[in-house]
């Protein structure tokens, strides 16, 4: 197939990328390079793309709707996996503007490109924050997500309705995959794992929020993929509504979680990260930061039944892979 990739520049773009390209698929990688974090780093994932064959990048934003639209005409893309988007809570505390114009105009001029071009299937990255204070543990697709904590996640949940709206209306296939904390080499600055090692390994100490007891579900960034090739490859299909079902979508959509299904105490992943980088932390205890979260868990059953693929990476053996790459790009 041809596929766009948006953000093809970010963490999981890159990975995501290599895996389309290594089975077979044509890939066009589009990202905007903003300085949300260092440009450097964006291109040098970049560098690690360009000499595979059939790929190619364009630098294009998108938000920008006449661009997208001419794109998708010159293009005729089979699919798109959609993951340009304005990341981290924390962020979102900051600048809430970003987030309006990446993660709420940038998916409307999507919307509108594969209105006007249709495609066999549209896959799109939410998160796992969407979920919100949901008491409820492992978070299933089913669970009421209508009380965001931060505005990042309520810019996700808005894309995911925004999404359903173009299914419904106008025939497009969606798949939706809420990602639960991804991980992995070549990870964004802003992150646990990257925060964590740089002050470690400096010396210096690491803020550790709600004095360490928050779970989080780690996931594998390999395993991420994984799930994303699985449903890239089995579109969604209407259903025929019998008009008793108020609750039930009847659209081509489908929203299913990606996460690793076994939620670790941040204290545990704390240790964890220092017995692969062989230096002990500088802990200092903070109460919980505003917009996070005390837990988040998946329900990843709807991925195994559709796909037969489940996240499994231990986080032993995946922060071992982190810092194996985090010293090797480092110079360490």
């Amino acid at each position: 197939m041809k596929i766009l990739v948006t953000g093809a520049a970010g963490f999981i773009g890159l990975h995501l990328c290599r895996a389309l390209l290594a089975r077979g698929d044509e890939v066009v990688g589009i990202d905007n390079l903003n300085d949300y974090y260092d440009v450097a780093l964006k291109q040098a994932r970049l560098d690690q793309l360009h000499p595979l064959r059939g790929f190619r990048f364009q630098r294009l934003d998108v938000a920008d709707a006449n661009q997208m639209l001419a794109l998708f005409a010159a293009e005729h893309f089979d699919a798109v996996v959609h993951l340009a988007a304005q990341a981290g809570v924390r962020y979102s505390l900051q600048n809430p503007h970003s987030y309006t114009q990446a993660n709420l105009v940038g998916m409307t001029s999507l919307l509108e490109a594969c209105r006007h071009h249709p495609l066999k299937h549209l896959v799109f990255a939410s998160s796992s924050s969407v979920y919100g204070r949901n008491a409820k543990v492992p978070f299933k697709e089913t669970d009421p997500v209508d009380h965001p904590v931060s505005f990042y996640a309520a810019t996700k949940r808005a894309n995911e309705l925004m999404a359903h709206s173009y299914a419904h209306l106008y025939g497009l296939p969606t798949t939706v995959l809420r990602f639960f904390t991804v991980y992995g080499p070549w990870g964004r600055p802003d992150m646990a794992p990257w925060i964590f090692s740089k002050a470690i390994l400096a010396g210096e100490p690491i803020q550790v929020f709600n004095h360490g007891n928050l779970l989080r579900d780690f996931t594998y960034v390999d395993d991420i993929v994984g799930g994303v090739l699985g449903t890239l490859d089995a579109p969604p299909t209407a259903e025929e509504s019998d008009g008793t079902r108020a609750d039930m979508s009847f659209a081509p959509y489908r929203i299913m979680n990606i996460g690793n299904h076994q939620p670790v105490r941040l204290t545990d992943f704390i240790s964890t990260l220092e017995t692969a980088l062989g230096v002990p932390a500088i802990k200092q205890y903070l109460p919980m930061q505003a917009g996070d979260v005390p837990a988040t868990c998946a329900d990843t059953t709807a991925l195994t039944q559709l796909t037969g693929f489940s996240p499994s990476t231990p986080l032993a053996l995946g922060l071992e892979q982190w810092v194996k790459w985090y010293r090797h790009y480092h110079q360490l």
